[in-house]
């Protein structure tokens, strides 16, 4: 291996069963990573239970691999008190070497009652950037699976920007239509969470478009369904731009799969690390291999040198197919053997693995009376190993003639002896003891007497409604767009009356390095009557903390905060408000600390945020922001905001920063629970206007004020659902 080469490189394979961890391990996985039967991202998966889990770290460690276990679902606060750490605790002790988390509860319950387990970032997380990445190495984490969409130019801005983190990347499988961590389709259509692991994968379903003709008319319609990455050709790229471990998807798929894609980048990864670029071709025969064992209408190469586009969508699933594949053989570890018979001592079996040894001591040899035993029998009954995960690699007898001991003393040896030689391999994985728990304190409640106020908060995306909002009354706190900043706050500050304090929405999506003049800018306007920031993502919420302008920030409902403990998480961090999930139903809500707890009474929820246009990929590029629907087979229609980035049509780097936002098809609206809600004592009340005109926005505001002001619901014709507010996730 050249010394270019020579840094670490992980394949990291999944496993959805035992059966198909073997599988990877004898494919050659260096690392696996899987879900137990609690809090995994693929919740219909066959997932282990615990002893599985156990008996899974002890096998990957007699082969000098790595288990990771996903710890990704958002946990509800009974589940993170009361279930995690008798969870986590036996693993933990037995050598589990990673846990991949989403929620930032679940990250700071961990670091303190499991302090040496290894802390990797979920892909749910959403990691878009340097400052993120930055934030997490501080709060302990140690590897982060970076967003799907990210380019190779900035997968190196990253490492350069944090270069002790660890970089992880999908390299093949499924990919997501939305930002991971971004989708809330299966839960508002279904009920089904991604966040708890339960995804229906609505966008896999044909929808219908008015705005132009669908391509074609060769059967269903589905726009949304991205085809399978495959990267096989880009890995020297990818490891060059600062990534040390290649992730494939797969834990819904069958061992087969799982082993012969596994198989096949080992090959490759190989080939460039003895290499290097040098002579780095796939096989088209390879490619094929890959294809017939999956393929959903062709592949892509993700996003790793294009940004998107119609050549990433599989419009006609029809053609999905998928091949039978073979498992692979199981792979044995070598070792040696030196077996001593001398008559009247013990037997004694010594056995070497790699650098691992033991010597084992048995019962006295005796000397035979009539019938002694051979060597070539000694050797016949050593030789059965069985099912254990060992081969002789050599075996030595040494033994006096004229002996005697029984098969069964010689299977008792062996026996023994295999197993201590497995202990001594898991000896260093394992953890001596297991940190005292430390119980979770308890959310902080509003006592007799308080008298904090209920705030009315109104957001808008659009300049016409912010402008519409501007001298409503009742109004405490107004979230504005980019386009209407300028306006809003000149207006205000000329109007010389008392007027909402005016915060601004910032993107839903950041990527890249944040130019040198954008925290000077936003201090500036600080200082021209701005009273602070909506930070919709963790590469914001990190960057305003770096700042020292937490305070100022309120943190919207994408930055999820299920439990006390991810509350106390951004609280102790200085923020000024959380917007309670929108997942989580009235109980749930009864529970979390009313200080810092915004709740959005009105608006249509952001289903999916995606880095994919359906603009470009079912017309072309206009950069116009206009705005689309989606109709579903029950005809459903669902807005659809083109949010584009300053830039030209054929800027790729601009168009890497553009995204879509498919809203729900009805405002969620909680009018007659408005008492129900307002005795949760939350901290503000939101009215969030997305696709709303500004006339509209004022009516819906009428409403709302007298039911959340007044006390009084009036009569009107708006259609509502209300969301999770009673049903809530499982």
């Amino acid at each position: 291996m050249s010394e270019k080469n020579s840094t670490k490189a992980e394949l990291l394979a999944p496993a959805g069963s035992f059966e198909g961890l073997q599988a990877v391990v004898y494919a050659g996985a260096d690392a696996v990573y899987l879900g137990g039967d609690l809090f995994g991202a693929r919740a219909y998966a066959r997932n282990f239970d615990r002893e599985e889990l156990l008996k899974a770290i002890d096998f990957v460690h007699l082969y000098g691999r790595k288990l990771y276990l996903t710890v990704n679902t958002l946990l509800k606060e009974e589940e993170l008190s009361t279930t995690l750490y008798d969870y986590l605790a036996p693993l933990y002790e037995a050598g589990l070497d990673a846990v991949l988390v989403q929620d930032m509860g679940v990250l700071s319950c961990i670091k303190r009652w499991f302090p040496e387990l290894s802390l990797h970032a979920s892909t749910q997380m959403n990691v878009t950037g340097p400052e993120g990445v930055r934030f997490l190495w501080n709060e302990g984490v140690r590897r982060v699976v970076t967003a799907r969409e990210l380019s190779l130019k900035e997968l190196q801005q990253i490492k350069a920007a944090c270069p002790e983190m660890e970089l992880e990347a999908f390299i093949h499988g499924a990919l997501c239509y939305c930002y991971s961590g971004r989708c809330l389709m299966s839960s508002l259509i279904g009920g089904r969470s991604g966040n708890r692991g339960r995804c229906a994968q609505p966008c896999r379903l044909p929808y219908k478009n008015g705005s132009f003709p669908s391509k074609g008319t060769r059967g269903e319609f589905c726009p949304l369904s991205p085809k399978d990455m495959c990267a096989v050709s880009l890995l020297p790229d990818i490891l060059e731009s600062g990534v040390c471990s290649l992730k494939i998807e797969g834990r819904m798929k069958q061992p087969a799969y799982a082993s012969g894609v596994t198989a096949i980048y080992r090959k490759y990864l190989d080939l460039y690390l003895r290499n290097g670029r040098e002579g780095y071709r796939v096989d088209p025969a390879d490619l094929k291999t890959l294809t017939d064992l999956f393929s959903r209408g062709g592949s892509s190469e993700g996003y790793y040198r294009k940004p998107k586009g119609p050549h990433m969508i599989d419009f006609y699933p029809d053609k999905k197919t998928s091949g039978e594949g073979t498992v692979p053989s199981p792979v044995r570890i070598p070792v040696k053997g030196e077996l001593t018979l001398h008559k009247t001592e013990p037997s004694i079996l010594r056995l070497k693995a790699g650098e691992y040894k033991i010597s084992l001591k048995g019962t006295p040899v005796q000397e035979a009376v009539s019938s002694p035993v051979s060597e070539e029998r000694i050797r016949k009954q050593m030789d059965r190993l069985g099912e254990t995960h060992f081969f002789w690699e050599n075996l030595s007898v040494n033994m006096d003639p004229d002996i005697f001991i029984s098969m069964g003393e010689l299977n008792d040896l062996r026996r023994k002896a295999i197993q201590a030689l497995s202990e001594e391999i898991l000896h260093p994985y394992r953890r001596t003891s297991c940190p005292v728990k430390e119980e979770l304190l308890p959310a902080q409640k509003r006592v007799e007497g308080d008298s904090i106020q209920c705030l009315l908060t109104v957001s808008c995306e659009t300049k016409e409604q912010a402008e519409a909002m501007l001298h409503e009354n009742g109004i405490d706190c107004l979230y504005v767009p980019w386009q209407a900043l300028d306006h809003c706050l000149d207006t205000l500050k000329a109007s010389g009356s008392e007027h909402p304090a005016v915060f601004l929405n910032l993107p839903q999506i950041n990527r890249g390095v944040l130019p040198p003049s954008f925290r000077k800018e936003m201090q500036e306007y600080l200082q021209k009557g701005l009273s602070g920031f909506v930070c919709r993502d963790l590469e914001m919420a990190a960057s305003f903390h770096e700042w020292g302008l937490a305070s100022c920030c309120v943190l919207d409902a994408s930055l999820y905060t299920w439990n006390n403990e991810a509350i106390r998480f951004w609280k102790e961090k200085g923020f000024q408000r959380l917007t309670a999930p929108l997942e989580l139903n009235e109980r749930e809500l009864s529970g979390r600390d009313p200080y810092v707890s915004e709740i959005i009474v009105y608006g249509r929820s952001p289903m999916m945020v995606s880095v994919q246009c359906l603009q470009k990929n079912l017309d072309r590029c206009t950069r116009d922001e206009r705005l689309l629907t989606l109709t579903d087979r029950t005809r459903a229609k669902f807005p659809v905001q083109c949010v584009c980035r300053p830039g030209k049509a054929k800027d790729t780097d601009g168009d890497r920063h553009c995204y879509n936002i498919i809203y729900n098809s009805i405002p969620t609206g909680l009018l007659k629970e408005s008492e129900r809600v307002l005795k949760l004592q939350p901290s503000a009340v939101r009215l969030s206007f997305t696709t709303e005109r500004g006339e509209e926005a004022r009516k819906i505001l009428a409403v709302f004020r007298a039911a959340y002001r007044d006390g009084a619901v009036p009569e009107n014709s708006l259609t509502l659902t209300r969301g999770h507010f009673r049903r809530g996730v499982v």
